[in-house]
């Protein structure tokens, strides 16, 4: 039984981690950005921390192999070793009826991956929602209701942002604030 579980784990690693070399080299990007935007002029002063992770962020994609050469490696684990899917798949499905964005998501991405036709060209969709998914399927299990909402309903429903601050009008921004204060008993 623990020998199972063990294989199960090193499959869902084989595969989550290919995934998430691919959306943390594409996504780290903006998100340093975005944190240079919010120290305004200080954040580019040549001495300071997030000057130089602004220009060493992009070297990711060199390290790590550019995005399609991560896509492909996703493909690759998948073709070699199929037990990698239904590893991904169970810890995604763990999440599934919480929400039915999530749902319509995961419809999509089985749909997507039992057509064998050209999916090369449509590998960094997939694998871009791979990492959608396993980020909600994370959230929709341990997070926090505010938060969970907001990522579902910016990131998976009808139109996808991946741009922060893109929350749509009816996001709870208060239960969101509020998780994050320390309460004192």
């Amino acid at each position: 039984m623990k020998r199972r579980v063990m294989k199960r784990k090193r499959r869902f690693s084989r595969i989550a981690t290919a995934v998430g070399k691919y959306w943390v080299t594409k996504r780290a990007v903006a998100v340093v950005a975005e944190a240079l935007e919010c120290l305004g002029g200080n954040g580019y002063v040549e001495d300071a921390p997030l000057a130089r992770l602004y220009r060493d962020v992009p070297l990711n994609s060199i390290w790590e192999g550019s995005g399609n050469v991560q896509c492909l490696d996703v493909l690759r684990a998948m073709h070699k070793e199929p037990e990698t899917v239904a590893a991904l798949f169970g810890e995604l499905n763990a999440a599934k009826g919480v929400d039915s964005r999530y749902d319509q998501l995961l419809d999509w991405i089985d749909r997507e991956l039992s057509d064998r036709n050209q999916i090369e060209v449509r590998a960094r969709r997939i694998v871009e929602a791979l990492g959608l998914a396993l980020q909600a399927a994370i959230l929709l299990q341990h997070g926090h209701p505010a938060v969970r909402d907001a990522f579902c309903s910016s990131r998976l429903a009808g139109k996808q942002y991946l741009t922060l601050g893109t929350l749509p009008a009816g996001t709870s921004f208060d239960g969101i604030i509020e998780r994050s204060r320390p309460t004192v008993n």
